[in-house]
């Protein structure tokens, strides 16, 4: 197998630097023309300005404002990073051993790097906070999802962990609030097929055959609110909430089903009351089965009235 190329610049943040690789056939004069002509969101004086900096490299070192454009070649930069806001929640730590780490997310905060979402993450804020540079996560939650994440501590051991997941071994239970609906007959087992897009927000149901399966039980109820535990055995895009709303039942504080509302990033009110509450699989190194739990609840079975914001 293909080694991956070692950035000769060091992590900044936690991240890596972005490779830009040159391609073979090309007229530009300089490797300064071919980035701003590839890069047109960044200023070409900013270019200028990281150039002057040493802050693009090729595997010889930092280049300059005339270096010839090599065919073929790449170059190395760290990307300027957006403003965020910062997620004020902390990430718990269930479980850690030399192979790996089980991270309790809170709502709000994505898994890895994305878009406008990058410091704030739970991959880079683990990456910092422990001093682990080469933390990878063997899977993803949402960023409105709360729960159980596993990363991978031990660069040797990141086939093993994530192959565990391509292949369907790990057994995923989750817990959702939603309006408690007496006329649903359950346990039951959902099938359907699903279908996400690019550039579109909603993921979607379709006919078809089923490439998704989820099996919900209702584990309780009061006052009109049902508290529910969801094992999917696939894992389509928002799989969760488009199975929860096609049943009548859609997630408290879901702002994608059944409509799409328009809600500030930093809004941190009303989370999605989704969360991953245990991972349980056998372990491909030791052998042995693991069980791990979320000792997160869900806000509004706890508190209905103050997740609402209503008064007593």
């Amino acid at each position: 197998m293909r080694r991956r190329q070692q950035p000769p610049l060091p992590k900044r943040h936690g991240l890596d630097p972005a490779r830009l690789r040159l391609p073979d056939e090309g007229d530009w004069a300089t490797i300064r023309d071919h980035l701003v002509e590839r890069l047109p969101r960044v200023p070409a004086a900013r270019i200028d300005e990281l150039l002057r900096e040493g802050g693009i490299v090729d595997l010889d070192g930092p280049i300059g404002l005339d270096t010839a454009y090599v065919p073929g070649g790449a170059v190395w930069f760290h990307r300027d990073l957006p403003e965020e806001t910062e997620v004020p929640f902390e990430i718990g730590i269930v479980h850690r051993d030399d192979d790996i780490l089980i991270a309790d997310k809170p709502h709000f905060l994505s898994t890895i790097p994305r878009g406008q979402h990058i410091l704030q993450t739970a991959l880079v804020r683990l990456r910092n906070d422990l001093d682990l540079p080469d933390l990878i996560p063997a899977h993803r939650l949402d960023r409105v999802t709360a729960g159980l994440v596993l990363f991978v501590v031990n660069p040797a051991r990141r086939g093993a962990y994530q192959t565990m997941f391509h292949k369907r071994l790990v057994h995923k239970e989750y817990e959702a609030i939603a309006r408690f609906d007496p006329e649903l007959e359950l346990p039951r087992v959902i099938r359907s097929r699903i279908i996400k897009e690019k550039q579109v927000l909603q993921a979607f149901e379709v006919p078809g055959e089923p490439n998704a399966e989820t099996r919900l039980e209702l584990l309780e109820h009061r006052d009109g609110l049902g508290r529910y535990r969801l094992r999917p055995r696939t894992g389509r895009t928002h799989q969760l909430r488009l199975h929860m709303n096609g049943l009548g039942i859609p997630i408290l504080g879901d702002d994608f089903y059944p409509e799409l509302t328009d809600k500030p990033v930093d809004d941190y009110t009303r989370p999605l009351q989704l969360l991953a509450s245990a991972l349980e699989f056998p372990d491909p190194i030791t052998r042995e089965m693991r069980r791990f739990e979320t000792e997160r609840t869900l806000q509004a079975w706890d508190d209905y009235e103050g997740w609402t914001g209503r008064q007593p």
